[in-house]
């Protein structure tokens, strides 16, 4: 540490240290891990840059097969969306003869409900309320008439944003009374980032790789009773259908885990912005909502639950939007307004997001113009995802060393590859994990970017990587062949 003599001298010398530095800053924020967006997208976006300038590389363009953003990969928004938004951001075109009486109908609605009519002003921080009543009759459709409470429903800046509110609510306490939060793994890193940064205790619980990823429940015992020993665990969050692993949960697995969380007192968070993607024959979405309400006391009654949704996925792939929400059962009333508080310090969720999900959660009605073209829209979507999830499953499957599991939902294939000991061994001398090596090597030679495991978690020894879905169907043919070729030609190498 130098003393005040020595930083009086440096200062009397013209030398001023900065007040921040790597030694200085919080070093929660220092430990703060994000796969999905580290450093192997860093290099993607210099390839991409050595490729506008000219630069020869054995391919022609970056694949960023990395994020779930369906739209940067070609998706095409839903015209109903797009026509309720552009007259909402620009009213003038409310008199327009080009779009149909539905669309004009719910942008005037939408706009009725923001302050002076206009898009550009605040909202109130839990989100406009005519939106979030829209999102609880949403709720209750979904889960066959049980009721919701648009004053437990917070709107927010897509779902990441209300997960990491929960959490800063959740987390307390110090040494052995740290919170502890059980996350599964593979996890979207979100969780590890978010409990990282609120310096709390990340407890994992593993996913069941020969049993399709299911969720295990001696596994859940496992993984509290041995981090009693550390800290409190407090909180179970659950992604279904799963993020990276895109597992779904059956009823009976979502009765066990409530029934775990009640006695083990444990508050639940369901991540469930996955849940319109659901393509296996036999897997059906169940919300932790529907289902703990169903259960009946003292479940019903009494465990805690925050369940998230969002724009983002879905079919909808609205990402850049920023829209989503949370909603709060059995959650103490004095707590609720703290978390209302917490809210408003972030002013609101932006307000065309807000809009746009209220589209999502009341969609046209088939006796609107826009129903027709609207369904046909989300169903043409649904079934290409489902189509490049079976293909996806079924190309890495035929190649030796790549085994991969059936993408039963959400964006993403999680598959396992076998590594040559030599790889391993040349990862250890590079500093890398062996998966990232894998994925690095796959990056600068084909120019396909995907995740490597190690940023998700994974069972020691095992190596997997991260793709999504999402590039249209006449790339993702070449880009799974090219991938499966590339295996072989790195196990070669390194045998």
């Amino acid at each position: 540490m130098a003393s005040v003599n020595d930083q009086s001298q440096a200062s009397r010398n013209g030398l001023k240290g900065k007040v921040l530095t790597l030694d200085t800053m919080n070093p929660c924020v220092r430990r703060v891990e994000y796969a999905v967006r580290g450093p192997i997208v860093q290099r993607a976006l210099e390839l991409e840059q050595e490729l506008r300038q000219g630069v020869k590389k054995p391919f022609t363009e970056v694949i960023r097969a990395n994020i779930g953003d369906a739209q940067a990969m070609g998706q095409r928004p839903i015209t109903f969306f797009r026509q309720v938004l552009a007259l909402c951001v620009y009213p003038s075109l409310l008199s327009s003869p080009d779009f149909p009486e539905d669309v004009k109908r719910r942008a005037e609605r939408i706009l009725q409900a923001c302050g002076g009519h206009s898009l550009g002003s605040y909202s109130i921080s839990s989100g406009i309320q005519l939106i979030r009543e829209d999102v609880a009759q949403y709720i209750e459709r979904r889960d066959g008439g049980i009721p919701a409470d648009p004053n437990n429903i917070f709107l927010s800046t897509g779902a990441s944003d209300a997960i990491v509110t929960l959490l800063k609510m959740l987390v307390a306490g110090e040494g052995r009374a740290r919170t502890g939060v059980l996350i599964p793994i593979p996890q979207y890193p979100l969780y590890s980032a978010a409990l990282a940064e609120l310096d709390a205790v990340q407890v994992d619980y593993y996913l069941d790789e020969e049993h399709a990823w299911a969720l295990d429940l001696a596994e859940l015992r496992r993984a509290l009773c041995q981090a009693r020993d550390r800290c409190c665990p407090r909180v179970l969050c659950v992604i279904n259908p799963g993020n990276p692993t895109g597992q779904v949960q059956t009823r009976e697995c979502i009765e066990d885990v409530i029934r775990f969380a009640f006695e083990e007192g444990l508050f639940l968070m369901a991540d469930e912005v996955y849940q319109d993607n659901v393509y296996a024959e036999g897997s059906r979405f169940h919300s932790f909502k529907k289902v703990l309400t169903e259960m009946g006391p003292p479940y019903a009654t009494q465990q805690e639950l925050a369940s998230f949704h969002s724009v983002s996925k879905g079919y909808m792939g609205e990402c850049g939007f920023r829209g989503g929400y949370v909603e709060v059962v059995n959650m103490d009333a004095e707590v609720q307004k703290q978390m209302a508080k917490l809210m408003s310090v972030r002013l609101c969720p932006p307000v065309p997001g807000q809009a746009l999900l209220d589209l999502v959660v009341s969609p046209p009605t088939p006796s609107e113009p826009s129903f027709k073209q609207f369904q046909a829209e989300r169903q043409e979507v649904l079934a290409e995802l489902a189509a490049k999830a079976k293909l996806m499953e079924q190309v890495f499957n035929e190649a030796p060393g790549i085994r991969c599991n059936p993408v039963q939902g959400a964006m993403y294939s999680f598959p396992r590859v076998q590594l040559p000991p030599r790889a391993v061994q040349r990862a250890q001398e590079l500093g890398l994990a062996p998966d990232m090596f894998f994925c690095l090597s796959l990056l600068e030679e084909t120019g396909i970017c995907v995740v490597p495991g190690s940023g998700f978690g994974q069972q020691e020894g095992t190596y997997h990587f991260r793709m999504t879905i999402l590039p249209p169907m006449a790339k993702l043919r070449p880009l799974l062949e090219k991938l499966r070729q590339f295996h072989a030609k790195f196990t070669k190498e390194y045998s």
